[in-house]
């Protein structure tokens, strides 16, 4: 197998612990990919404001992927402009970033839930609903990064006190042309963007500045799947509480990791890095 690494990786429960938020257990692999100058690209439910900041902790300067494939962000000079162009979709500035939006804008989600959850009685909430304060008790974040977490633009997080209820929320989405998808914490409430577009989008645009492509993709979640089903070589990251994720299709290739959050990432890429360097040997 022949070709650059592109790695394309959720956070929450994959490169971060669930719990905890830190890489530290990934660090070793990816000083590795570092010194390999492979592009790691952050691809999330999280805001464009969460993902800044850990994209600068863990010193990556590369596209990332936020809100569940609700836009792109790429850094100003990343990629020409000849190879934006050739995107065949439309690109926009916003501050240091060059952006291809995917999703919907918030304000039409959010629209769509409170009327829908008026209209049927529903006890289902949102991030739109909840103070900082809120957030950062229903998520283990600080409310520093709370605040950073309401700052939606293409996605909401959402919850259900009435599970019972799930399916006709389920079936008004569907009606509406939206999504719903479950994350490792919370259901998502989207427009037709996903995880998987914003990945084929960026792998073409990496072909055009590098070449031939291996894409590597690591995701433990229902709303990891598009992303995986359009990487070359998928993995899977073990949960903490060894529940297994519901996909709907198990790529044949797939890596399933023994270990959980950031040591099961590290797994995965060591993995990789092994067999392919063996396979490349003569």
């Amino acid at each position: 197998m022949a070709g650059r690494f592109v790695i394309f990786t959720d956070l929450d429960g994959s490169l971060l612990d669930a719990e905890t938020y830190s890489f530290q257990a990934a660090r070793p692999a990816l000083q590795k990919l570092k010194k390999k100058q492979v592009p790691i690209i952050l691809c999330t439910s999280k805001t464009r404001a969460e993902t800044e900041v850990i994209a600068r902790k863990i010193g990556l300067n590369h596209p990332f992927i936020v809100e569940n494939g609700g836009a792109i962000f790429i850094p100003a000079g990343y990629f020409t402009s000849e190879q934006l162009r050739n995107s065949g979709y439309k690109v926009i500035r916003k501050g240091d970033y060059l952006v291809i939006q995917l999703g919907l804008p918030y304000r039409q989600l959010r629209q769509f839930m409170v009327s829908t959850r008026k209209k049927f009685k529903l006890k289902v909430k949102g991030f739109g609903d909840c103070r900082p304060e809120e957030i950062a008790r229903l998520t283990g974040l600080g409310l520093k990064e709370a605040r950073l977490a309401a700052r939606r633009e293409y996605d909401e997080p959402l919850w259900f006190e009435d599970p019972s209820r799930i399916r006709l929320f389920r079936e008004k989405v569907r009606e509406a042309g939206l999504k719903l998808v479950r994350g490792g914490r919370f259901f998502h409430l989207t427009g037709k963007n996903d995880k998987g577009r914003a990945v084929r989008i960026l792998k073409n645009l990496y072909r055009k500045k590098l070449g031939q492509l291996i894409s590597l993709g690591l995701g433990d979640a229902d709303n990891d799947w598009p992303m995986l089903k359009e990487v070359e070589l998928p993995g899977l990251i073990a949960r903490p509480d060894g529940q297994p994720v519901g996909l709907k299709q198990v790529p044949e290739n797939i890596y399933k990791t023994k270990k959980a959050g950031p040591a099961g990432w590290a797994e995965a890429i060591n993995y990789w890095l092994k067999v392919t360097q063996t396979k490349a040997s003569p």
